[in-house]
């Protein structure tokens, strides 16, 4: 009788022509999609003869959480090789930005069998290790079978995660039972792991919470202040997702008059529509609230800077390109920021921070790194990819909850008119940031247990 597994590989054999299709439509906006092709299918040309501890971040987000232990790893075993595997350009290119040549980066293959094997052969990695929630089937019963331990680190399961692996339970269940072990999160996130099959499950903690500002992008921060204008109020509208932007410039329009190709407009005398021109007039005290506030937009992927820009071009909203590097004039209402690897500088340009990718049910964003230079921050009611850290957050003071657009301005509007309260969140970010951290320390107790095994 066939395998589930067996049936897994043969239903991605049908989706082969469907890879193709995906990254040519990916590249349109993104071209990086179309470069080292040949690593998706298991073919590399970087050599080494080094022992090699593998680390797959799929993207951004897993790549700078890696930050802390890829120092330490470099720093205990300086005779392996750093091996960083991804999925996305964006996640090559931030590990790129990150370590530079001190590490190898090549992208993961899809998981077929010929693939994963393939790609083990070439690298021999002593150690591996999958960052939160990676379970490729045949990348995981290829390590086994090469005798090549396997550690899912920094693990992490959402309810919703969870119920979806539930029902390929014949598919899942022998994947996870296959790990070596597993470094969770949260007591939560290991409990769900374990009932879907993971065995010797532990909890480490967020390394997120590990993560240092650095000091470049601190300094850049300051400049970026400087650029902003020092004496306006900066609210930064970070990692916004597709749809999110319309929300949030609908609920801005409601109480806040931008400034509209380079002049000032006046309110109008009847109730106001989203993106019109002008806004309510109880609100607003002119020209002079008007200039005060700059917002910066941030989206999340960087193929939509583009189409966010022609949003602010439609609604006749005056902008700015982070990428025109000047001084923003006090007729510019909305920053861009159309750059890669500066979320650490926009967070420390910013009085306040609202955390994309929650106002719409796509499970948020880490809202870690904006604690971390004490920026305080708001969020939306959809957070299951980030349910404990956002939990733990608005517990310490250090965020507030939102439920919409609305609310989320409001609150925006009252924080930046009240200094003092301002102020004691972002000593609350500190703090928060530093009660959790340690889970650095854990994890390289599991690694050293590993590779002293081996």
């Amino acid at each position: 009788m066939l395998s589930p597994r067996t049936f897994y590989s043969f239903a991605l054999w049908l989706l082969l022509p469907y890879i193709f299709v995906r990254l040519a439509w990916r590249a349109r906006k993104q071209p990086e999609y179309l470069h080292h092709i040949a690593e998706r299918f298991g073919f590399y040309t970087q050599r080494n003869e080094q022992p090699v501890i593998w680390l797959h971040a799929v993207s951004v987000g897993e790549t700078r959480a890696t930050q802390s232990l890829v120092i330490r790893l470099r720093t205990t075993y300086p005779n392996h090789r750093i091996l960083l595997t991804h999925t996305t350009p964006t996640g090559r290119a931030a590990s790129e930005q990150l370590y530079g040549d001190d590490v190898m980066r090549v992208y993961l293959p899809y998981d077929y069998p010929f693939a994963v094997r393939r790609f083990l052969h070439h690298f021999r990695p002593q150690l591996g290790m999958l960052m939160e929630t990676e379970i490729w089937v045949n990348l995981i019963h290829a390590c086994r079978e090469a005798g090549t331990p396997l550690l899912l680190l920094n693990g992490r399961m959402s309810e919703k995660s969870a119920r979806g692996y539930a029902n390929f339970e014949k598919l899942t269940r022998p994947a996870l039972e296959e790990l070596t072990s597993v470094a969770a999160q949260t007591i939560d996130d290991a409990a769900r792991l374990t009932a879907l099959g993971a065995r010797n499950v532990s909890v480490m903690g967020n390394l997120k919470f590990d993560i240092e500002p650095p000091p470049a992008m601190l300094a850049l921060g300051k400049q970026l202040r400087e650029m902003f204008g020092a004496g306006r109020k900066v609210f930064l509208a970070a990692s916004t997702r597709d749809g999110e932007e319309v929300l949030l410039l609908d609920a801005l329009a409601q109480i806040h008059n931008f400034t509209v190709r380079g002049e000032p407009v006046e309110p109008p005398a009847t109730n106001p529509k989203p993106f019109d021109t002008a806004f309510s007039p109880e609100h607003v005290e002119g020209s002079r609230a008007n200039r005060n506030l700059l917002v910066v937009i941030v989206p999340r992927h960087p193929q939509r800077f583009d189409e966010v820009a022609n949003l602010l071009e439609q609604r006749g909203i005056a902008y700015q390109r982070r990428s025109e590097n000047k001084p923003v004039s006090l007729e510019i209402s909305v920053v861009l920021g159309d750059s890669m690897g500066e979320m650490f500088a926009y967070y420390a340009a910013a009085d306040l921070a609202f955390i994309g990718g929650s106002l719409l049910p796509l499970g948020g964003q880490n809202l870690i790194e904006a604690c971390a230079v004490g920026t305080p921050v708001l969020i939306g009611p959809h957070t299951f990819n980030f349910a404990e850290a956002t939990q733990l957050a608005t517990r310490n003071g250090a965020a507030i909850q939102v439920h919409e657009a609305n609310e989320l301005v409001s609150e925006m509007q009252r924080l930046l008119d009240d200094p003092e309260a301002l102020r004691g969140m972002r000593q609350q970010c500190l703090d928060f940031v530093g009660l959790n951290r340690g889970a650095t320390d854990k994890a390289m107790q599991h690694i050293g247990s590993l590779i002293n095994e081996i």
